[in-house]
């Protein structure tokens, strides 16, 4: 009896699950593909076990985990007749492309950024008791794919006095680095992460330009860095060029700076004597000129008488 129980209950529980599968459905794709930087469409229809349905309906949409993911898009509509009210958008980014009131939770996200690589669930809830409310499990994963860009092209030295040149891009895939240089026996070394890759071209010895390819199924970009290796010889002839116009300057300033002290040397002695000169006769016309004045006062007209 007690087994007949349990399998009666067995039943009665699978007969529930059946039910609520044929009432509640939510139909996602598996895997989405954007394009970094571009918008991309995340699609969401459901049904559920009504004919007809006026109250509140809430649209969410998460990432990473059902139930307890991050929530980055959340709205609202309070009846048939009202639009689904946008709550919460992270970033701004997330869009409603769908109607819910239609049985569409599909979202739209805009610049998308190699963060936006996630997987998302979409999730639907009907006001009223609590198994008005169903959630995708799998969700969706976004994928990313991006044509090659260049990040960062370099030379730089090590304390060996060593030279290389590090070249890093990214892309989706993951894209191929090739380096074209004057010397084709030089040594390299690659590193990548996720979306990113760096190939390192080691022992730089030749002057001349050195190119970075990078190359995946969606394109192809080029970087170009020029490197001279510092030599002593051509220092010593660029400072000899400098310096030998002005030595011969100041040797040509030297010696007219020594004529002209030799020209002026014989001259100064009259002229340190005639200076004295000068004052005193210019003392002495002031006197007279003093004395000429207070006579002046002294002499009276004379009249004379016709």
């Amino acid at each position: 009896m007690r087994e007949f129980s349990l399998s009666l209950l067995c039943l009665l529980s699978i007969f529930r699950k059946g039910v609520q599968s044929n009432g509640w459905s939510i139909h996602v794709p598996s895997d989405v593909t954007g394009e970094l930087g571009k918008m991309v469409i995340l699609p969401c229809t459901f049904t559920h076990p009504y004919k007809t349905f006026d109250r509140t309906l809430t649209a969410i949409w998460r990432i990473k985990e059902p139930y307890n993911g991050t929530v980055v898009f959340k709205c609202t509509s309070q009846s048939a007749s009202e639009l689904c009210k946008t709550a919460v958008s992270y970033k701004n980014k997330y869009k409603l492309f769908g109607n819910p009131r239609h049985k569409d939770l599909s979202i739209r996200i805009d610049n998308l950024t190699w963060s936006d690589s996630e997987r998302y669930f979409c999730r639907v809830e009907l006001s009223g008791d609590i198994h008005d409310k169903y959630e995708s499990r799998n969700g969706i994963k976004l994928h990313l794919i991006a044509a090659p860009r260049i990040i960062n092209i370099t030379v730089s030295s090590n304390g060996d006095h060593t030279f290389q040149a590090r070249c890093t891009a990214e892309g989706e895939p993951v894209p191929t680095l090739t380096w074209s240089s004057p010397h084709h026996s030089n040594l390299t070394s690659v590193t990548s992460t996720s979306h990113i890759v760096t190939k390192e071209l080691q022992y730089l010895t030749h002057d001349g330009k050195y190119t970075c390819t990078a190359v995946n199924s969606h394109g192809r970009a080029e970087g170009a860095v020029y490197f001279y290796k510092f030599r002593a010889s051509n220092s010593s002839f660029f400072m000899i060029l400098i310096f030998v116009p002005l030595g011969v300057k100041v040797l040509v300033l030297l010696v007219i700076l020594s004529l002209t002290l030799f020209s002026k040397g014989p001259s100064s002695t009259p002229t340190s004597l005639a200076q004295p000169q000068q004052q005193d006769s210019t003392y002495e016309n002031f006197d007279r000129r003093h004395s000429s004045s207070q006579s002046l006062p002294t002499e009276r007209p004379v009249a004379r008488c016709s």
